[in-house]
């Protein structure tokens, strides 16, 4: 399938620099998807603070990343979120079904992102910042089991700072995720994805946790990867995307029940 590329300046409150800040990864990573049939809408997270080009992947790059991740609000990375979804929903061409995908930061925004109920599928790879509550304003990694108390904050609508991610799971009951991890990845070490995994449980969200026992953090990335790169693995988690964002959003079921299936206990 041939594919067609453009750009569009969605208006956020941020008012930040027009920008695109696609990396050579991800712009392959989109382009493999859209290959697929899918319309592809790659957000600038940064746009609050540069553009057009993108970061980066050495080290005064991902320093600078490092320190703008915590420096933009929650609050703005859900404006971004909810506006790239009006977005795509305004196109002709879109049949109202949305799913998300992203790696490391965008791994966490793909997950998070699916809070919002238009958003059915979500495959996030190594999002990082999740367990530890560390993306947007912290005051130093939290990884209890329990929510933290909000804090105010009267410049939002709430009067509140957004709750973290891992703490509003319960809003993914209406969203089938996969989650994507490498067994050796350093950002999200084991205690980090049993938190998640057991968050994602407790919550009652439809979801497959995938570990991959060799694989390093950004092992999908076939460029400046560090020595981390594994095209065999990453092939293996295109076709876990495909097969979940295939029958969640391209093949119609209808509309679901809801109810609680019971699997006969047989051999």
């Amino acid at each position: 399938m041939l594919i067609k590329e453009s750009y569009a300046d969605v208006k956020t409150s941020a008012n930040g620099k027009e920008s695109t800040m696609m990396t050579g990864p991800v712009a392959r990573f989109a382009r493999q998807i859209a290959g697929q049939g899918y319309i592809v809408a790659a957000p600038s997270s940064y746009h609050d603070f540069t553009g057009p080009e993108p970061l980066a992947y050495d080290v005064p790059g991902t320093d600078q990343g490092n320190e703008w991740k915590v420096v933009k609000t929650l609050d703005s990375y859900d404006e971004d979120s909810r506006r790239t979804v009006d977005y795509l929903l305004s196109l002709p061409t879109c049949t109202g079904r949305i799913g998300a995908t992203g790696m490391c930061l965008g791994g966490h925004l793909a997950l998070r992102a699916a809070l919002d109920p238009r958003i059915t599928a979500a495959i996030p790879y190594f999002g990082t910042d999740i367990h530890s509550r560390t993306l947007g304003p912290n005051d130093g990694p939290n990884t209890s089991p329990s929510a933290p108390a909000l804090r105010p904050d009267p410049t939002t609508a709430s009067g509140f700072v957004a709750p973290h991610t891992i703490d509003q799971f319960d809003k993914l009951r209406h969203c089938e995720v996969a989650m994507i991890f490498g067994v050796k990845d350093t950002h999200v070490p084991d205690a980090g994805r049993d938190l998640i995994r057991a968050k994602l449980r407790e919550a009652g969200v439809t979801f497959s946790f995938y570990e991959f026992a060799w694989a390093q953090h950004a092992f999908i990335r076939d460029e400046l990867s560090k020595g981390r790169y594994d095209p065999a693995i990453t092939k293996v988690c295109f076709e876990v995307l495909l097969e979940t964002f295939g029958r969640v959003l391209k093949t119609d079921l209808g509309q679901g029940t809801g109810e609680k299936e019971e699997v006969e206990h047989v051999c």
